[in-house]
């Protein structure tokens, strides 16, 4: 497992080696950014492949002075055997010793009392030395220990009140959502788009849209469901599959069946440039999420895989997760960040998660769904993602079967399910129909509205705040945007 370094501003690099200099006062784990700190005892610096050699030289030490305190021990107790005849001696045994022997006695004693005044202070001074430092050691893996359990405590007191709020939340905006909605369309702004429109977005005030056309990239502004083309962008070699807007800017990123990755960068006056081409897929990319920091970004590819970019001066693949065997369908994060939810043709589903030591996302659980079908598992991730205990596979087919009960589920190719959390509000691809759906205060679903299209053609996504839904199907033949009405 790698290491990270923790030092600010190191950004997060990997551990690298061990300084092993008894008097330098910096981080021992070093990185290439900790060098530095280290230059004048460069020799005493050991790689991660010998570190375990030096510990094990000193654990040898530690029990070479052990064993020379238990001889000691043992000729001591040898000495005192000799002695104990003496203990209640008196001055009339005297005529019984001969003079030889007490000649020897008196000067092994006064030897021995000059051994007592100096080499006994020393060795109860190593005694002491040795103590202490044990004790240190102890003292500092108990705080560490201790601190550790405190800032679990703290975690879980703050994931209590959060998930408090969260239900308050929650109740608030089931009373608010508690009216009927339909979503109207305005025809008069429909666009005519004869090319597929596979993939379509909204940013995040909604005064931006963008859409797929084949292999192009059309920008239109958009003012209360009145689109204006401002750009047309052709980077990109194939189809477009995914469009996605950062959080914060109004960057975005596209994918593509032409296996790359485009980060386009605003540069004003609502144009925008190629900022950075990710080549790090070998086939189509079907999936893209962006952090709510936006400095990761996760793909998922029919080439079997999910990797894993982070922002530094530029963006760079961090990680990539191999365990799909087939192409990777759709991705989903929870709210906290760090839990992911990943679906696939190969019938199986992978919750990966990421360790709060080294940063790093790994498989913890894999769950096979062939005799339910991958597809209602697609819908099902849009809700579980947010805060429900994925460990539970039980919990898992209790949805599917309460989803399944609703509506009768087809392909979602590319139409992926959006949750709005706000609103309470679930759209998903049904055949030919776009399912409007509230969640009730017990959880249930139920169908608002559905909006049958002339085609299974159909691709769509709603905006952040619920109030406009955006579509593209191969009957009309249309960009259509349809407003939400509360009645």
């Amino acid at each position: 497992m790698q290491i990270r370094c923790t030092q600010a501003d190191h950004r997060n690099q990997q551990i690298i080696g061990y300084c092993i200099d008894s008097t330098c006062p910096n981080q021992r784990p070093y990185c290439h950014f900790c060098l530095p700190r280290h230059g004048q005892h460069l020799d005493r610096l050991t790689s991660q492949e010998l570190f375990n050699e030096w510990i094990q030289q000193r654990i040898l030490s530690a029990h070479n002075v052990q064993k020379n305190v238990q001889e000691c021990k043992l000729s001591f107790d040898s000495f005192l055997n000799l002695l104990i005849p003496y203990i209640n001696f008196n001055i009339q045994q005297f005529s019984e010793i001969e003079i030889s022997q007490i000649d020897i006695m008196i000067k092994g004693l006064c030897q021995l009392e000059g051994c007592e005044e100096i080499l006994f202070k020393q060795l109860k001074q190593s005694i002491e030395q040795i103590k202490q430092i044990i004790d240190q050691i102890l003292k500092k893996i108990k705080n560490q220990t201790n601190q550790k359990e405190k800032c679990n405590q703290q975690s879980q007191n703050s994931e209590r009140k959060q998930l408090i709020l969260e239900q308050s939340q929650h109740l608030s905006n089931f009373k608010t959502n508690s009216n009927q909605f339909t979503f109207e369309i305005m025809n008069l702004h429909s666009i005519k788009q004869d090319k597929n429109s596979y993939s379509l977005a909204f940013n995040k005030d909604q005064s931006i849209v963008l859409a797929g056309c084949s292999k192009d990239i059309k920008v239109f502004e958009h003012q209360q469901g009145k689109l204006n083309q401002v750009q047309l962008l052709s980077m990109h070699t194939n189809d477009v599959f995914t469009l996605n807007f950062m959080k914060k800017t109004n960057n975005f990123v596209s994918g593509s069946l032409d296996y790359s990755i485009i980060i386009w960068k605003v540069i004003g006056n609502n144009q925008w440039n190629s900022q950075q081409i990710l080549d790090g897929h070998s086939r189509s990319i079907f999936c893209l999420l962006l952090n709510n920091t936006d400095d990761l970004m996760i793909s998922g590819s029919s080439d079997s895989t999910i990797k894993f970019w982070m922002k530094q001066n530029q963006w760079i693949c961090q990680q990539t997760i191999s365990d799909h065997t087939g192409q990777v369908s759709s991705l989903s994060l929870n709210e906290q960040q760090n839990k992911l939810i990943s679906c696939s043709i190969d019938s199986q589903i992978l919750i990966i998660e990421q360790s709060k030591l080294d940063k790093q996302w790994s498989v913890t659980q894999k769950i096979k769904v062939d005799q339910y079908g991958s597809d209602y598992v697609l819908l099902m991730i849009t809700y579980l993602h947010s805060n429900l205990n994925v460990k539970n596979k039980c919990i898992y087919m209790r949805w599917i079967l309460i989803i399944n009960s609703i509506i009768r589920l087809r392909k979602l190719h590319l139409f992926p399910q959006q949750y709005i959390k706000s609103k309470c509000l679930l759209v998903n691809k049904n055949g030919k129909n776009a399912n409007l759906m509230r969640k009730k205060q017990n959880g249930d679903f139920i169908i608002q509205q559905s909006i049958q299209f002339d085609s299974y053609v159909l691709y769509g996504q709603l905006s952040d705040d619920g109030e406009y839904l955006i579509t593209w199907d191969s009957g009309s033949k249309e960009i259509q945007i349809r407003k939400c009405k509360e009645q």
